[in-house]
């Protein structure tokens, strides 16, 4: 293959990674040096293929929810239109604090957007994992009044909001606070927006340059459409286009490379396009069919988690030989033994009908994640067969 070399740069979530990062990338959007695929330092393969095309800047490496690593092409023009798209929906250049890995795209897309704004960015020191004081220590390097901004995942927000000091008052200087990576649930929201904290949530993905839809609507030349998947039009797999579109897969297959068929991504979510605004539901393979009738996991998750006192929440489908699969959820409540399996199936069954009611609770302290804030379903449904077999 002719084209650009591709150089694996390692990051390890220290400031002096972070700034060989952020002038790797510099280099790539500029045309100045090779295309960058960020690893972490502990995990530094080589590339997938020793050049790409000579359009491509950024390569990165999906979190490979079936387990197998997909290396995404991203154009600098497409990581400059996201960067000024999302620059233009929040009000203005400022300045950017990292806490997310650099690796991932949403982390990416930090640093680039900062290089955009002409300023460094402030990056929090996560070698040891996110720390609300260490965000609180981060956001006092900003300069006095300047506008700032930065991303996170639910997980991160909910740890600073129940530090209660320093860190939740430092989010509350920030000009937008992007939340993405994993569903932001009504209930966290509120609680960040009662204590003064402008809450964006994001949608997209590696092969949307991250983040392409803010509070439900698309950023600037971004397109929405719906491929149903039943009676409802409006409802069904999310397709998205527009400039901040990767231009495909490195070393795909026929299979992968027909996801970006038509000018669009193919998403593998299920969505619904009301009103100019979106919804997302869920994943499309992750949809219940129980007794006949389809549940959305994320549907369940949104009702339990309206209840008081139930911090966290993951709905999977379990194989059943009357029902076919049956609706079973991992529960975290706030304290113990927090609401009663009662009260948690009432609420699902007023919210989304018969159908939906969990057949099987489990309180667990945490849900199991993967990536950066994403429940982890596959173990999930590992441990709630365990739970029901015993």
């Amino acid at each position: 293959m002719s084209g650009r070399t591709l150089r694996v740069v390692p990051v390890d979530g220290s400031p002096q990674a972070v700034a060989d990062l952020v002038a790797a990338l510099d280099a790539a959007t500029s045309g100045t040096g090779p295309a960058v695929l960020p690893v972490p330092a502990t995990d530094a393969p080589a590339a997938p293929v020793p050049t790409v095309p000579a359009d491509v800047a950024v390569v990165v490496a999906t979190s490979g929810s079936t387990g197998e690593p997909k290396y995404v092409a991203l154009t600098a023009d497409a990581l400059r239109a996201s960067a000024r798209a999302t620059e233009e929906r929040l009000g203005g250049p400022g300045r950017w604090l990292l806490t997310l890995p650099a690796e991932h795209v949403a982390g990416i897309q930090v640093l680039l957007r900062a290089v955009l704004a002409g300023a460094e960015p402030v990056v929090q020191d996560v070698r040891e994992g996110f720390r609300p004081a260490g965000f609180a220590r981060a956001t006092g390097r900003f300069p006095h009044g300047a506008r700032r901004y930065t991303s996170l995942v639910p997980t991160q927000l909910a740890r600073i909001l129940d530090d209660d000091g320093a860190a939740r008052h430092a989010l509350g200087g920030y000009s937008a606070v992007l939340v993405g990576g994993a569903a932001l649930d009504a209930g966290l929201r509120a609680r960040a927006e009662s204590a003064g904290i402008a809450v964006v949530t994001t949608y997209g993905m590696s092969e949307t340059c991250g983040g392409c839809v803010y509070d439900g609507v698309p950023l600037d030349g971004v397109t929405v459409a719906i491929e149903p998947t039943g009676a409802d039009p409006d409802t069904g797999r999310v397709l998205l286009g527009g400039p901040t579109l990767a231009a495909g897969y490195l070393a795909a297959g026929p299979a992968e490379s027909a996801a970006f068929d038509g000018g669009v991504f193919r998403t593998g979510d299920l969505g619904r396009w009301r009103d100019g605004r979106l919804s997302v539901l869920g994943r499309v393979d992750d949809m219940v069919n129980t007794g006949g009738e389809k549940v959305a996991p994320a549907a369940v998750e949104r009702a339990l988690l309206a209840v008081p006192g139930v911090r966290g929440a993951c709905a999977v489908g379990l194989p059943d030989t009357e029902w076919g699969q049956i609706v079973a959820a991992m529960v975290v409540a706030d304290e113990e033994p927090g609401p009663d399996d009662d009260a948690l199936r009432a609420a699902v069954r007023a919210a989304e009908g018969r159908a939906a009611v969990p057949r099987l609770l489990a309180r667990v302290r945490a849900i199991p994640e993967r990536g950066i804030g994403k429940p982890d379903r596959a173990t999930v449904a590992r441990a709630l067969r365990g739970v029901r077999t015993t």
